[in-house]
């Protein structure tokens, strides 16, 4: 197998680095519980640290990507999601991107996470939308919430519960969180400000209408978004197990955040199983909104980012793509990005083994020689601040294949290669 060689220019040159890191002196810690301040959403990137030294940061995101087929009606839901850095106030964003109808909220409360569905006791506060208790939110619209003073931990699990008294109300979603929520049953209705979760009954992996998690805080030196399909997303990784690559790129770089000056790194995963970079010309026609067209909703939007990891490309090459409108669908999201003056980091995409024809996932040798095209334009012709080179992370001795013991379906890394992919990504990239 080969390990990763991460190339990234700088003044018109380019370097070359190779990065094998010992396991017995990389170690990552899990759990990292240091006490500061913060949260908030502005509706465009801006720089992470304000003059008076406090910002709003994202903190948590994710990307919505269908209507659900779970039906709510006169229920509360409460969804999961864990920040990434500390802070002293928190606020959110929902939205009813999916949504054929206006979505009414009657009641919104954000609380700190104990275990399951039960919080904190006293840390449930109520949102507030413009200074009131509900809230609608037009078809395909956005809300942010005001802000509420919370202390939070970065890697702490913040509870957003939240009461519709629609009927038959199915949920703007992104369907594969991999984190467990929670859902009153239907007719229980407002159940938001429970702290003992006992009414919640029901349990799902997807996350409704939660778009991101804001967090007003002094300490955090970056933002950075994982813009991509499943292998972001986190296809064949753990439920509830926070182990997919940018989680593990995360844990390195927070490891020792709050000692000796150094800031936290908040990380927001932006990827949609799936998802494509274009969609005219492809067949079958993509089933998510392309990285070109979301792109303002997904990465521009968020507050405080300075850095976007890009890694999409294998669903557009499966369902046809040349290796030219490819390049040409990149190099529009990169205009865009850096327009923006944000630091546009790439990763090449990783093998995808043979299947045979009529197979949902059809791929062939025409394709492998698609992405070995466009894999060489990233590496070397491409105007990206650095490139990750993920191919040669997880490739076999056969360069057109997965790692064994790093795959999980002939498509995705298992839970090793996630690992390995984030723990060979060199930190000085995003310091």
């Amino acid at each position: 197998m080969a390990f990763g060689v991460t190339t990234y220019k700088k003044t018109n040159r380019v370097w070359t680095m190779s990065h094998i890191y010992n396991a017995s002196t990389d170690r990552l810690r899990r759990f990292l519980y240091p006490a500061v301040a913060l949260l908030c959403l502005s509706l465009s990137a801006v720089p992470v640290l304000a003059a008076d030294g406090a910002a709003w940061v994202t903190a948590w995101g994710t990307s919505q990507q269908n209507l659900g087929q779970t039906v709510i009606s006169n229920a509360s839901v409460r969804m999961m999601a864990r920040i990434t850095v500390p802070g002293q106030s928190v606020r959110i964003r929902l939205d009813n991107a999916y949504g054929s109808e206006p979505l009414a909220i009657s009641s919104a409360f954000v609380g700190q996470r104990m275990a399951g569905a039960e919080l904190v006791p006293d840390s449930n506060q109520r949102l507030l939308f413009g200074g009131l208790t509900t809230v609608t939110i037009p078809a395909g619209g956005s809300v942010q919430s005001d802000a509420v003073t919370m202390q939070v931990q970065a890697y702490q699990d913040l509870a957003i519960s939240l009461h519709t008294p629609g009927t038959g109300v199915q949920p703007s979603q992104h369907a594969g969180a991999l984190v467990t929520s929670y859902l009153s049953a239907n007719g229980s209705g407002d159940v938001t400000g429970s702290i003992s979760g006992e009414e919640f009954t029901e349990t799902t992996a997807s996350m409704f209408w939660l778009k991101s998690v804001d967090v007003l805080t002094d300490s955090a030196d970056s933002v950075i978004v994982g813009f991509g399909d499943s292998i972001t997303d986190g296809t064949c990784t753990t439920l509830d197990g926070h182990d997919r690559w940018q989680d593990w790129l995360g844990y390195r770089l927070n490891v020792n955040a709050g000692a000796n000056g150094q800031g936290y790194t908040a990380i927001v995963n932006e990827g949609i199983g799936g998802n494509t970079v274009i969609r005219a010309g492809l067949q079958p026609a993509p089933a998510s909104t392309p990285g070109t067209e979301r792109l303002q909703r997904d990465v521009l939007s968020h507050a405080g980012v300075t850095h976007v990891v890009l890694f999409m490309g294998t669903n557009d090459i499966r369902r046809g793509a040349s290796a030219a409108s490819v390049i040409e669908g990149v190099e529009q999201i990169v205009r865009q990005l850096k327009a923006r003056g944000l630091k546009v980091i790439a990763a090449t995409i990783i093998p995808r083994h043979n299947t045979p024809p009529g197979s949902t996932f059809v791929w062939d040798s025409s394709k492998t020689a698609i992405r070995n095209e466009v894999n060489q334009w990233i590496r070397s012709e491409a105007d990206f601040d650095a490139v990750l080179d993920f191919d040669r992370v997880v490739h076999d001795s056969d360069p057109n294949r997965i790692f064994p013991a790093y795959n999980c379906d002939g498509i995705h890394p298992n839970v090793l290669g996630y690992y390995e992919m984030g723990r060979q990504i060199p930190l000085e990239l995003f310091r």
